[in-house]
């Protein structure tokens, strides 16, 4: 199999590109990255020789298609987005034009070529958020009511994707995942912020609203979620992706501060972000009961793995953090 691979130097798409060539070593795949602030070329440093790199936006046509064509690719696998919403709050056309027209773009080049499948990498949070005093979940089958800039980009690609295989037939499959959580996440992220920030004995930053929660998936089980869907997934359908593990901003902040040995004096309050969700949760029986997808990753052991694996690359994540764009204890 030749596979695309869009977004293959961020966090998720450099984890799928390790895990697919583990798993398939016969399969050729191509990284494709624009390398934005958030794409970090060194994520594949260890299989640079085993890949082939193109550097490229997916709302460039031409080069998609033409990368589509000279790589002989038969699956287009699309992680590439912008993807932090606190940068969304303060550049929000640049999501837009990632996300929705980029997306759009790529998926008008496959249809001109004719790949075998395209998958494209979606979030729990097109569906809006749930009440925290609440049981609620959400279904494939859940009216979508973004409520971020992010949250609505994210939705139109999803959208987009539909409509081609709709009115073009183009193979299509969507996966909408919870937070992802590992090693090779840019450190503005909560996991990694929390964690390089206790390192350097720092503040962690926790949002005024510290009862809102998050469900947490390890990057390598979502990883495997796409790799059933890729294989026997049915074209046109979307599968939820998450573990049904939940964490409030302070449960994460408290397990980082234990494993790294730091004193809970470091968590500090700060505003809201505006428009701040208060709880995802997915149900992810379709992909459980239909392709017997289970994660593999415990909450507590994969966190301790990713504290102990930013502890051990003080050399990656240390140049990024003057990449971050958003300072998260400025919102007014």
């Amino acid at each position: 199999m030749r596979i695309l691979v869009t977004g293959g130097a961020g966090f998720i798409g450099s984890n799928f590109v390790h895990y697919w060539l583990d798993r398939y070593p016969d399969d050729q795949i191509v990284a494709y990255d624009l390398l934005t602030y958030a794409g970090n070329r060194p994520n594949l440093a260890a299989v640079e020789d085993r890949i082939v790199f193109v550097q490229g936006d997916i709302g460039d046509g031409e080069l998609a298609e033409r990368t589509l064509r000279d790589e002989r690719i038969d699956v287009v696998v699309n992680f590439a987005a912008e993807s932090h919403n606190s940068l969304a709050v303060v550049d929000p056309s640049r999501f837009f034009r990632t996300n929705a027209l980029g997306t759009q773009t790529l998926l008008e080049a496959a249809r001109t070529v004719g790949v075998e499948r395209f998958h494209h990498v979606s979030t729990c949070e097109v569906y809006g958020d749930l009440p925290l005093d609440s049981d609620d979940v959400f279904t494939e089958e859940s009216p979508y009511r973004p409520r971020t800039p992010y949250n609505a980009s994210k939705a139109a690609a999803d959208h987009a994707v539909r409509a081609y295989f709709e009115t073009y037939g183009l193979p299509v499959t969507i996966t909408n995942c919870s937070n992802n959580y590992g090693a090779f996440q840019f450190p503005e992220k909560v996991v990694p912020l929390f964690t390089t920030n206790a390192l350097d004995d720092l503040e962690l930053p926790l949002y005024a609203s510290t009862g809102h929660k998050r469900e947490w998936l390890h990057v390598l089980d979502h990883c495997s979620a796409i790799d059933l869907v890729l294989r026997s997934g049915r074209p046109g359908e979307t599968y939820n992706v998450g573990s049904g593990v939940e964490a409030t901003i302070v449960e994460i902040a408290d397990l980082v501060l234990e494993l790294t040995g730091k004193p809970e004096s470091l968590k500090t309050i700060v505003p809201d972000r505006p428009g701040h969700d208060r709880r995802y949760l997915l149900d992810a029986t379709k992909i459980r009961t239909e392709l017997g997808w289970e994660p593999a990753h415990a909450w507590h052991e994969g966190l301790a793995e990713t504290v102990a694996w930013y502890a051990a690359n003080r050399a990656w994540w240390e140049p990024l953090r003057e990449r971050a764009l958003v300072e998260e204890t400025a919102w007014r």
